[in-house]
């Protein structure tokens, strides 16, 4: 039987939020950035790269195998057309899956994650148990990326493992 509940942190993950500058049409980005970035709510992925929805015009872009200036070269491919601001050291990003993910987060999250309304693709910037979050579905195992502020990340690691031993047998998929 697959374990019911697996959580980790991404190993360092680049981050940056990129702001579209006035005017710059979504394919511009786009090509700049190797992704067709969400109009709406939701997550793009290609290779390596994420790019969340975080607003009109704003999206929380990372890169797992991002070099240590991974802000700086991405304000240098977007020049003149969006403004690039590092949070590398602001966010830890985890990864959550498991057949009892989605029961867990419910126990947290006032958001439906039932798969009809939020699957792959799909993301969300929410409290979880008050502590504020940015989560996106990456798969259909399902497996949920998590980045909260880092000073709060001890918290959210804390509040995931007491609420797992409440879990009963339904929410692990047995």
């Amino acid at each position: 039987m697959a374990e019911p509940l697996i959580l980790h942190p991404v190993d360092r993950p680049g981050i940056a939020t990129v702001m579209a500058r006035k005017g710059v049409a979504p394919g511009t980005l786009n090509a700049a950035l190797g992704l067709s970035l969400p109009d709406g709510p939701g997550a793009a992925f290609a290779g390596s790269r994420t790019a969340i929805a975080t607003g009109p015009g704003t999206w929380l872009v990372l890169d797992d195998h991002a070099g240590a200036d991974f802000a700086g070269r991405l304000a240098e491919t977007l020049a003149g057309i969006a403004a690039v601001s590092d949070q590398s050291g602001s966010y830890l990003v985890h990864a959550l899956s498991g057949p009892a993910a989605r029961a867990l987060l419910q126990r947290g999250l006032a958001i439906d994650l039932h798969p009809d309304a939020f699957g792959p693709g799909s993301a969300a910037i929410s409290q979880i148990a008050h502590i504020g979050a940015v989560l996106w579905q990456v798969d259909d195992a399902p497996t949920y990326r998590i980045a909260v502020w880092r000073s709060y990340a001890e918290s959210f690691r804390h509040w995931v493992e007491v609420t797992a031993v409440s879990l009963d047998e339904a929410d692990q998929g047995g």
